[in-house]
């Protein structure tokens, strides 16, 4: 019975196949995690270079200390042949691979943004937040939510202003 609970909760913790996701992370403190243009188009280098393997973006908004995207994670045919040392599902989840690609576009990013602006320690605040998307209601929520957060942050007066 508890080996039962702890592969459920094992397994509601780990990025599920074909499921969709709104993730977010802040930057530690009263840090931005962009001081300048070219760090975002660098962010977004490295989310593709280590995401796109995983999953689909539906919607993103970066913000100077923060940012969230929607995403559905990719099949396990997809999964599996973009990491085929696994071989199955089972092995890449056993694995986190998928939530280890996340750490590693973090780790990636802050390692250069340090080497940049001559900073040492953690950029993010520990371990990014996921929120599943279960519900069509909840679907449409959060795309307005991602779109209008620069509004609701005071960054821009209306969502058409900001990039």
């Amino acid at each position: 019975m508890i080996f039962v609970l702890r592969i459920k909760t094992f397994l509601m913790d780990t990025l599920q196949p074909l499921s969709y996701y709104h993730i977010f992370n802040h930057a530690i403190g009263n840090e931005n995690l962009f001081r300048e243009d070219e760090n975002y188009r660098f962010f977004l280098q490295k989310y593709d270079l280590y995401i796109y393997q995983v999953a689909e973006t539906l919607a993103y908004c970066l913000m100077p200390n923060h940012f969230h995207f929607l995403i559905k994670i990719k099949s396990e045919g997809q999964l599996v042949a973009a990491f085929p040392k696994f071989k199955t599902l089972e092995k890449l989840i056993e694995a986190n691979c998928i939530s280890k690609q996340f750490s590693n576009f973090f780790s990636s990013y802050t390692l250069s943004f340090n080497k940049k602006y001559n900073r040492m320690g953690s950029l993010f605040l520990k371990n990014f937040k996921r929120q599943q998307v279960e519900k069509d209601s909840y679907f449409s929520k959060i795309i307005h939510y991602i779109h209008s957060n620069p509004v609701h942050h005071g960054f821009v007066h209306s969502v058409d202003e900001w990039k």
